[in-house]
């Protein structure tokens, strides 16, 4: 299985560590656009389930086995009605003219989660290490 990573499960963010997948080589961006804000006092990334708006969202692909999958799933809280919902996309590496996309699970928000004042970000294109700087752990 293969999962798109965005935000803080990113090789060299904050939540790394909760990432047991291996990682396709390269970077990868998303077929469609979607929202990517920061969110919130933690300045959470979100890429919201809206696809056609925002930007084409650069991110790592990894390859997952099922407890790698399920770990994720709960850092992402995909059971709590507040949670990310596990959905489908296609991406394509970033770095060349390949047209070929794969699908891949990503961890989405949907559109009507997000707060009037809440986005402090975005929309962004990436999630990079400034942002990960401001983003706050919900146990620290």
């Amino acid at each position: 299985m293969l999962v798109f990573v965005f935000g803080t499960l990113k090789q060299g963010f904050p939540n790394f560590h909760e990432n047991l997948g291996t990682r396709v080589p390269g970077d990868f961006a998303t077929c469609e656009r979607y929202p990517l804000y920061l969110v919130g006092d933690r300045h959470s990334p979100w890429m919201i389930d809206a696809p056609g708006t925002g930007h084409p969202v650069k991110g790592q692909v990894f390859e997952v086995d099922a407890p790698a999958l399920q770990r994720m799933d709960l850092l992402e809280r995909v059971h709590a009605p507040d949670g990310y919902r596990r959905s489908t996309i296609e991406v394509i590496p970033a770095a060349t003219t390949a047209t070929t996309p794969l699908q891949v699970f990503a961890y989405l928000k949907s559109a009507d989660q997000v707060q009037p004042g809440q986005v402090r970000q975005g929309p962004l294109p990436e999630y990079g290490l400034a942002h990960a700087a401001l983003y706050r752990r919900r146990h620290p």
